[in-house]
């Protein structure tokens, strides 16, 4: 039933906001239950004589608003259920919710109706169909397989994988309570709507329990006992989908196509505790294949995932001779659950279904102890000296206290994999690892199955779930008095939820978009003195110079083009100023809204605040020299600091060109610096660069180039020398510092640009 047909009857058709009373009443609920204190600071408040009879409300606690919202509003999600587990003859409570229902729910969102997929694709970068391309789940290899085997059982039937992720957090600050939830999301869901929690594809399915049965002596009996927990609430709460994914069921999307579907469980989302705890793995082993934990340090041991078969042999053989079944276990490579939750599940194999965790593996694992080793060979405060002094970019992250605080193709990945084996023993020889035998670095070996069989690994990223934690986990516990707050929690996420869905149906209603003015005059003379710009007028000159030529192949000696330029008459005083180019993805799918910034460039002049001064920024630019410019050939190419973006005004260009000459409608002046070096430098694979010498005459020091030339923004890291100049800023480091190198690993464009 559409949302608007749920809420409003003949009476209130011409209320928007019903049933709340009118726009006021709704604004002040939506406060109260998405940006407001406490219940009971919100009644404290109505309570206020008069507050409530002025602002015509027709609640006056938070009790009577509840009531509203529980009865009232439509709810698009299923309710949470409390049912008691039993493990080892003690009771544990776990909420839940159907998930059946959650995945009906996500899957038919009418939001997501436009963007779900229903089958699986090949997509190649080549006419030749030669090279493939993996990017969403429907693009991997583990579709295809399952969707044949599926298609042997049930033909034609729509297969839904199931992206389960669960993950312990801290709710409070000091008393140490903490929260279990599992989150849920669809395969069909594209990853750019997946990685945006504004979007609401991703369900709390539920709260585990929290217990660390502390009343267990025995340590192994104990994270035995938590184990076998885990496995009998994920199995009550996963459970449906045993019968769902063997036999399908009906289900509608959100454009009201009715599919029979088999929602498959497909992915484990988790940190590497989660995955031990998921597969039954000892820890310091792989959760995946077979290597020895004394080999996870090595880039050359071969592997195997682990058979599943093997593992479930072993399970079967649970029965009440509980050592047989515990050397079985041990011989298949686990520990020994009762039941794992995915034993029974159909089309799943647990080993294959854990996926790369780029935020703890990666981020938060390798990176941090690579700035770790490096930190103990070239120590903390030259680190952070370097760091504090690379001058901005759009995709750099500047950290001005430093770092060492903070905790292109698939080939490409496994080449930078191997570069880093090979140099890694440097570590040793400076006696700061004796071994790198570590599980996180070793499961980068498996990225190039997983990003072929599911997508690349934004599809499965734990940071989606981490930021859902605020949400559903620490936000509703802070909801609470503290008192059976998971009960409070659940009411209080199941009221949010209605909030937002009834937010979503008014922002429809009202359809309110706004636009903003970029642009201002800025004198010619502000524009050398602030903006940085030293050669403006001659590098503006040369320009009409060489536009008004039109077509001519021969080109001016620079005598003849200064002579010419000397000549040429500015009919302005001011010029119409940007500071900042920007790269937007084009989503002809519709898949975001609004604009997402791929890239940026500022050019911004320096202000005074009072007393203080605030330095310009001048980012740096790769730009295109030619129209017949490949990015395989630098020599098509050149680096240069963008210091102003402007137009000129319309009405002089008529007196500055002729008629037939097409000028663009935003231009910047650049600054160059030295062509590309024939290779880079052959220790750090770097190309070096310079600042052009300022005794060049000024048509080769700086030019007019169109917007349209710039390739996108290029990020310089200063040669620091054997220390960093402590005088040298992020600020001024373009203007101190006069020799660079490019930094090829600030994206993966970047990289391809510069292999």
């Amino acid at each position: 039933m559409i949302y608007g047909a749920q809420l409003v009857d003949d009476e209130n058709d011409e209320n928007i906001y019903y049933p709340f009373a009118s726009k006021i009443e709704w604004e002040i609920a939506q406060w109260a239950k998405l940006r407001g204190s406490s219940s009971t600071a919100f009644t404290d408040l109505l309570s206020i004589d008069g507050v409530g009879e002025r602002l015509g409300l027709s609640f006056k606690n938070a009790n009577e608003l509840n009531k509203l919202i529980d009865h009232e509003l439509p709810t698009g999600q299923p309710k949470f259920k409390r049912e008691q587990v039993i493990v080892a003859g003690e009771a544990f409570d776990v909420y839940y919710c159907d998930i059946i229902e959650c995945v009906k729910s996500l899957y038919g969102d009418p939001d997501f109706a436009r963007f779900l997929t229903f089958a699986p694709e090949r997509h190649y970068a080549d006419d030749d169909e030669t090279v493939r391309l993996f990017h969403d789940m429907h693009t991997g290899k583990w579709w295809w397989e399952t969707q044949k085997k599926l298609d042997e059982l049930h033909p034609g039937g729509t297969i839904v994988p199931i992206i389960i992720s669960s993950d312990k957090t801290q709710v409070t600050m000091f008393r140490n309570k903490t929260a279990y939830p599992v989150y849920l999301t669809i395969g069909n869901i594209p990853k750019e709507l997946c990685c945006k929690p504004s979007s609401s594809s991703h369900i709390l399915l539920a709260y585990l329990p929290t217990t660390r049965l502390e009343h267990i002596t025995n340590k192994a009996s104990r994270r035995r006992a938590i184990a076998n927990l885990y496995h009998a609430c994920l199995r009550r709460v996963l459970g449906p989908l045993k019968s769902a994914g063997s036999d399908g069921i009906s289900m509608c999307s959100g454009d009201g196509v009715r599919h029979h579907c088999h929602p498959l469980f497909a992915s484990f989302v988790g940190d590497y505790p989660e995955q031990l705890l998921t597969t039954g793995v000892k820890f310091g082993e792989c959760p995946k294949c077979d290597v020895e934990a004394k080999d996870t340090g090595s880039n050359t041991t071969p592997f195997h995932l682990r058979k599943l078969s093997a593992v479930l042999d072993a399970l079967a053989a649970f029965d009440d001779r509980n050592l047989a079944f515990v050397r079985a276990c041990a011989a298949a490579g686990i520990k020994p659950i009762i039941h794992p939750f995915w034993e029974d599940l159909p089309f799943t194999n647990i080993f294959r279904a854990i996926t790369p965790d780029v935020l703890h593996q990666l981020y938060q694992g390798l990176i941090k102890h690579l700035l770790g080793w490096l930190s103990a060979a070239c120590g903390a405060a030259e680190i952070d000296a370097h760091c504090r002094r690379l001058p901005p970019n759009h995709h750099v992250r500047l950290f001005t206290k430093g770092i060492t605080c903070l905790s292109r193709t698939l080939h490409s990945l496994d080449e930078a994999l191997d570069l880093f084996h090979t140099n890694k023993d440097i570590f040793i020889q400076l006696g700061i690892r004796n071994n790198f035998n570590l599980p996180k670095l070793h499961a980068a070996r498996h990225y190039h199955l997983m990003i072929m069989l599911f997508g690349t690994t934004d599809n499965y990223n734990t940071e989606y779930t981490e930021r859902l934690h605020i949400d559903l986990a620490k936000d509703a516990y802070r909801a609470t008095n503290h008192q059976d707050e998971f009960l409070q929690m659940t009411r209080w996420l199941e009221r949010k939820e209605k909030v937002l869905r009834h937010q979503k149906y008014v922002g429809w209603c009202l359809a309110v978009m706004t636009k903003h003015p970029t642009a201002k005059a800025v004198s010619i003379q502000k524009l050398v003195e602030d903006y940085g710009a030293t050669h403006f007028r001659e590098a503006l000159a040369c320009y009409i110079v060489c536009k008004s030529r039109g077509d001519h192949t021969v080109p001016l000696r620079d005598r003849e083009l200064d002579h010419l330029a000397g000549d040429i008459y500015f009919p302005f005083h001011h010029l119409p100023v940007f500071h900042k180019i920007k790269w937007c993805s084009i989503d002809t799918d519709g898949l975001t809204k609004g604009h997402v910034t791929l890239d940026s460039v500022h050019a911004k002049p320096q202000q005074k605040l009072g007393s203080h001064l605030i330095h310009r920024r001048s980012d740096t630019v790769f730009v295109s020299l030619g129209e017949d410019s490949v990015t395989n050939d630098l020599k098509g190419f050149s680096v240069g600091q963008v210091r102003v973006i402007f137009s000129l005004p319309p009405k002089s260009l008529q007196l500055l060109f002729p008629p037939t000459v097409n000028i663009p409608p935003h231009l910047t002046y650049i600054e160059w610096f030295t062509p590309f070096p024939s290779a880079p430098d052959r220790n750090n694979g770097l190309s070096s660069i310079h600042l052009l010498p300022r005794h060049l005459s000024s048509d080769r020091l700086a030019s007019i180039v169109p917007v349209g030339d710039i390739v996108r923004s290029i990020h310089l890291i200063p040669k620091f020398g054997d220390s960093a100049p402590r005088e040298w800023t992020s600020e001024t480091v373009l203007e101190d510092c006069n020799t660079f190198w490019v930094n090829s690993y600030i994206d993966r464009h970047t990289f391809s640009i510069f292999r």
